[in-house]
C-alpha cells in the first residue's frame, strides 16, 4: 500500500487530492485499489501523511532556520 497523490490542476497550485492505495496483480497486469480517499491536500500536509502509513516511520523534523 501507498500513497497516491494527484496534483490539483484546477485549483490552487501546491494542493493534491490523495487516497492510499492497494496495488495487485489481475490477470497479470498490475492494477491499483483506492482503500481510503484524504480529499484535497496542501503540499505542507503530504509529507506527514506519507510518514504516518509508511512501513518505516521516518523522523518528521523542520528547523525555522
Amino acid at each position: 500500500m501507498f500513497v497516491k497523490a494527484v496534483p490539483n490542476n484546477r485549483g490552487k497550485k501546491g494542493t493534491y487530492y490523495c487516497s492510499l492505495v492497494e496495488a495487485y496483480r489481475e490477470n497479470g497486469k498490475i492494477r491499483h485499489r483506492t482503500i481510503r480517499s484524504f480529499g484535497l491536500l496542501t503540499e505542507e500536509q503530504l509529507p506527514y501523511l506519507k510518514a504516518m502509513y509508511a512501513k518505516k516511520k521516518p523522523r518528521l523534523v523542520y528547523d525555522d532556520d
